[in-house]
C-alpha cells in the first residue's frame, strides 16, 4: 500500500483519524467518550481506511495542530463555564433545561432518532408498550409522524394512548429517562422541564395529519369517551375546507406557492364553495385550464386527495408562518397567525 506523505490532499476527518491513532489508546477513548454515536462511526471509518502513513506527515500534523491550539489563547470552554455564563442572562428553570440537553449521553435527542423510524416498525415495536409509555413518545416526535403511528396502532389501544397525551402533565426527567430505558437507546432524555404544548392543540395537529377515514374514527371514538376533548380538538383543526375563509390576497399567495397538480387533486374532493373561491382568484384561463386538468384525471384515490389536501394546508400554515399570508383559527373569531 502506498504511503500517504501529501498532508494537503488529506480531509479534516482524516486529521482527526490520525490525531486519534498518534495519542494513545487511554487518551483515544477519552476522546471517544465524548462523541455522539455518529462522530464515532465515522471517525472509526476513516481510521480504518488511513492505510500507511508517512512519519513526515504525522510530524507535520502535530504541528500544525499545536500551532492551531496555541492560537486560540487560554479559553477553555466546559459545562461549568457555560452554565456559570448562561446563569447571568436566562432564568435558573431555562438554564437547568438547557444543560440537561447538552449533558445527555449522545448529545442529540432520541425524538429525532425516532423520527427516522419507518412508522410500521415504530408502530409494531410501540403496540407492546404500556399506553403511557407510547404517549411521552407520539408528543415528542413530529405531529406527522405521530398521525401516522397513531393510525397503525391497534384502535382500543390507540385511543388508550390519546386519552393519556391528552391528560398528560409536564413530562418529568425520570420519565424521560425510564422510556429511554424502555427503548433501548443511548440517546440523551429530552427537556425535563419545559413549557409544555396544550394536550388539545397538539392532537389536533396531530389529527390533521390523520387520513379522512382516521380522522373520522378517531374523532367518533373520542366523542364517545369525551365529547368536551372531541369539542375541543375539532375547534383547533385547521383543514383544508378552513382555506375557504381566507381573503381574496391570501388565496392568490397560496395559488402561486402551491404545486398546479396538487392543487388540482384537492380541489377534485373539495366543496363547490371552496372550488368557486379558487377559481374566482384565477384568471379566466388559468381557471379553465385547472377545470379541464381536474376532468381528465377520472376516477382518484380518496387517500391521494387527502395527501394533497394536506399538502395545501401546510403550504398555507408555512406562509402565514412567513406573515405572507393570515390564516383564522376554525370557529372564524380570532385571527391567528401560526
Amino acid at each position: 500500500m502506498r504511503v500517504r506523505e501529501d498532508y494537503r490532499t488529506m480531509s479534516g476527518a482524516e486529521k482527526a483519524a490520525l490525531l486519534m491513532m498518534s495519542v494513545g489508546e487511554d487518551n483515544a477513548a477519552r476522546m471517544f467518550s465524548i462523541m455522539d454515536d455518529e462522530e464515532i462511526k465515522e471517525l472509526s471509518q476513516t481510521m480504518a481506511n488511513l492505510g500507511n502513513v508517512s512519519s513526515q506527515l504525522i510530524e507535520r500534523l502535530f504541528v500544525d495542530f499545536a500551532d492551531q491550539i496555541s492560537s486560540t489563547g487560554s479559553v477553555v470552554g466546559n459545562y461549568d463555564s457555560t452554565e456559570r455564563l448562561l446563569m447571568k442572562v436566562l432564568e435558573r428553570e431555562k438554564v437547568e433545561s438547557i444543560m440537561d440537553e447538552i449533558r445527555g449521553p449522545a448529545g442529540r435527542t432520541m425524538w429525532d432518532k425516532l423520527g427516522n423510524v419507518n412508522e410500521v416498525v415504530l408502530s409494531s415495536y410501540l403496540k407492546n408498550e404500556y399506553p403511557q409509555t407510547v404517549a411521552v413518545v407520539l408528543s415528542k416526535v413530529k405531529p406527522e409522524h405521530a398521525a401516522r403511528v397513531l393510525a397503525l396502532l391497534p384502535e382500543p389501544f390507540a385511543m388508550e394512548v390519546v386519552m393519556r397525551m391528552l391528560r398528560m402533565e409536564a413530562v418529568q426527567k425520570e420519565v424521560l429517562d425510564d422510556v429511554e430505558r424502555t427503548l433501548r437507546t443511548e440517546f440523551m432524555s429530552n427537556l425535563a422541564r419545559t413549557s409544555r404544548r396544550d394536550s388539545h392543540e397538539l392532537m389536533a395537529d396531530i389529527f390533521n395529519h390523520l387520513d379522512r377515514s382516521a380522522e373520522n374514527r378517531f374523532i367518533t371514538a373520542l366523542e364517545e369517551r369525551n365529547r368536551d376533548s372531541a369539542e375541543r380538538i375539532k375547534a383547533l383543526m385547521f383543514t383544508f375546507e378552513d382555506l375557504g375563509k381566507l381573503d381574496p390576497g391570501a388565496i392568490q399567495t397560496l395559488l402561486r406557492g402551491a404545486e398546479k397538480d396538487k392543487l388540482a387533486l384537492a380541489l377534485k374532493g373539495a366543496s363547490e364553495a371552496v372550488r368557486d373561491l379558487f377559481y374566482s382568484n384565477m384568471s379566466e384561463r388559468a381557471a379553465k385550464m385547472m377545470r379541464e386538468d381536474m376532468q381528465a384525471m377520472g376516477p382518484v384515490r380518496l387517500r391521494d386527495v387527502d395527501e394533497a389536501q394536506m399538502y395545501m394546508v401546510q403550504v398555507a400554515k408555512d406562509l402565514a408562518a412567513r406573515n405572507e399570508i393570515i390564516i383564522a383559527d376554525s370557529k372564524g373569531e380570532d385571527e391567528l397567525v401560526y
